[in-house]
This record gives C-alpha cells, structure tokens and sequence, in this order.
C-alpha cells in the first residue's frame, strides 16, 4: 500500500497536469528559501559582526586568516539553520497547493469517487501555521540530536517520518472527513501513516529533488487516504 501510494505519486510528478503545479510549487518555495538565507545571514550581520568587530582592535595582522576562518565556520552554521527550514517550508508551500494536487488525482484516477471539498482558506491558514511551529520545534529537536553520534540521522528520519505524515494525510484527509473524523482515521492507521512518512522524509533528504517534497507528499497521501478508506469500508 506504502509502495504503491509512493510510485503512483512519483510518476505524477512530471505530467503535463502537474507542469503548472510544480513550476508554482518550486519557484514558491525557491523564493522563501532564498530569502530565508537572505534573513539569516542579515541577522547574523546585524548582530555577530558588531561584537566580532570589538575584538579585532590589537590582533596582529598574521592571524587575520582566522577572521575567514570563523566567516566558513559561520557559513555553514547559517547553512544548516536553512536546512532546518526546508521541512517546514515545504510543508506551508504544501497547503497552498495541497487542493490543487488533489483534485488532479481525484479527477485522473479515481473519476467515479466524490470528489473532495478544498478546506477553508482561513482554517488552511491556521493549521499551516500551527504546522509550521510543530515542525520547527521538531527539527531543532532533531539538529540538537546531531550532536549525538549514532542516533542523529535517525532523528531526522523519525521527527520528520512522524510530523510529516501525520500532517500531509490530515489535509489529504480533510477534504473528504470533518477534522475530528480525519484525526481518528489517522490514529487508527497510526504505523500505515509514519511508515509513509518516512517515506516523505526519504524524499526530503534528497538534495535537490526534495524542493519537489511538497508535490510528492501531497500526492502521496491522497492515494494512501483512498486505500486506507477503501480499506476501512471493507471491513465495515
């Protein structure tokens, strides 16, 4: 079911139907990273670099090779606070677009299902912030993890498979189900949904192509809410 879920919203990804979508999704979320870099390295300008500046005065000229040194250091320590964003950045462009995806997928490949209604916009927006707070404080869980050897890339994995998961099936899920009905299907298929997103998080691992994480996620849910639903009624 995972699998299949996975493969059916890969092969989506470069359809003609997903062109506007994709082109959409990743310049939105291209933007918001660069200026998110942009921010980062201005707050570090506007507030490291002024006490920076108080030390130099009485440094002999030889070890000025330590001012570069310390400015690749804080390079990559403003590298990896990005890289902190991607996930939830992902995930808030994702809602923007969630509807769009969905209904594609509907339509395509399941014509004789009732359509899914689009969520509220003002709702959309609350739970995409809230999201965005919950993946944040996640991953800083995560990026302190780091520091752990041994359990740090599996901290990645397990903080984003959850979060991930648990939040793409809910918007998949609410355009067919009240809130409330979605948070119970999602409970009672809780091993289903991390194991896709863990799937998600694989994905978003990817250089690259994880600014396609949005997409990918979205489709990948929609599919899995269709079999775990149709799962649900046969048991019925």
């Amino acid at each position: 079911m995972i699998i299949e879920s996975a493969r059916a919203a890969a092969s989506r990804l470069l359809t003609p139907t997903f062109r506007s979508v994709l082109f959409k999704s990743l310049g939105l979320t291209v933007l918001v990273l660069i200026g998110a870099w942009f921010g980062l390295t201005g707050l570090f300008s506007a507030t490291a670099m002024p006490w920076i500046d108080t030390l130099l005065p009485g440094i002999p000229d030889w070890v000025g090779w330590l001012g570069m040194f310390g400015a690749i250091i804080a390079g990559v320590g403003l590298a990896l606070a990005l890289a902190l964003f991607i996930a939830p950045v992902t995930a808030v462009v994702a809602s923007m677009f969630l509807d769009e995806v969905a209904e594609v997928i509907e339509v395509e490949d399941y014509p004789h299902d009732q359509p899914g209604q689009p969520l509220p916009a003002a709702r959309s927006l609350i739970l995409s912030l809230k999201f965005f707070v919950v993946v944040v404080i996640g991953n800083l869980i995560a990026l302190i993890l780091l520091l752990v050897p041994g359990i740090n890339i599996a901290a990645f994995f397990l903080v984003n498979g959850y979060l991930l998961g648990r939040e793409f099936f809910e918007f998949a899920a609410m355009r067919h189900r009240p809130e409330k009905e979605a948070k119970a299907m999602r409970s009672r298929h809780t091993l289903t949904i991390f194991l896709a997103g863990l799937v998600i998080a694989g994905f978003l691992s990817i250089p690259v192509i994880n600014l396609l994480t949005p997409l990918f996620a979205s489709a990948m849910m929609v599919h899995l809410h269709k079999m775990l639903s149709a799962e649900d009624q046969e048991r019925v």
